[in-house]
């Protein structure tokens, strides 16, 4: 039995996730045997049909996740905590009782992209670049004054790499993964993501007593 099995609703999310579980030490767990599956009908099909399609797979993982944005789930209307309580029960009743989990991104997958570190200036191509990427989005109004992050993530992240002409592709979600320090993104999504896997496969001590 293998230890976790994900559906994601895109490339873009299927790139950031490998990139995160890459780093075990980085996500502070133990490194962990994994699959990941896009669900072909992107954000509404993790909605709607994400306890259908991880059914067949619940006697061979201890643990599934399903992660979707809320904008472009077709319930953007409804709280994301709602969206979570429907796909969870779901997913309760068709062979996962309580071990599933699921992270709806609020708005969408972008809000995990603006954290303090330095490293995202460079995977955006704006290393080199004058002023600092935040100031820039700031003085371009995609950044509001006291924000802890632009409201519209995603299209201040279109802005910054047509600004560079840097190529927008699924490529630039892996590197932000692997390379950006994990500790300053308070997004709740992501820190649920990342409480769940702490709690699910937490570091365990080597001969030596130290912690893997």
């Amino acid at each position: 039995m293998k230890d976790l099995v994900i559906l994601v609703a895109d490339k873009n999310m299927e790139y950031t996730v490998r990139g995160l579980l890459g780093r075990p030490q980085a996500l502070e767990i133990q490194p962990v045997e994994w699959d990941l599956f896009v669900h072909p009908r992107r954000d509404p099909g993790c909605l709607n049909e994400a306890h259908d399609f991880l059914r067949p797979f619940s006697h061979d993982y201890r643990f599934a996740m399903v992660l979707f944005d809320h904008h472009g789930s077709g319930q953007e209307r409804r709280p994301a905590a709602e969206l979570v309580a429907r796909v969870q029960l779901n997913l309760a009743r068709n062979g996962w009782a309580d071990q599933a989990r699921v992270v709806v991104l609020g708005p969408e997958l972008e809000a995990w992209v603006w954290s303090d570190s330095p490293s995202v200036d460079g995977c955006l191509g704006w290393a080199g670049h004058r002023p600092p990427l935040r100031e820039w989005l700031s003085a371009n109004g995609h950044w509001p004054d006291g924000a802890t992050k632009p409201p519209d993530p995603k299209g201040a992240m279109e802005a910054a790499l047509r600004h560079t002409r840097k190529p927008r592709s699924s490529a630039i979600y892996l590197d932000l993964a692997s390379r950006v320090g994990l500790r300053g993104c308070t997004d709740p999504a992501f820190r649920c993501f990342v409480h769940t896997l702490q709690e699910w496969f937490p570091r365990r001590p080597d001969a030596a007593g130290n912690e893997i």
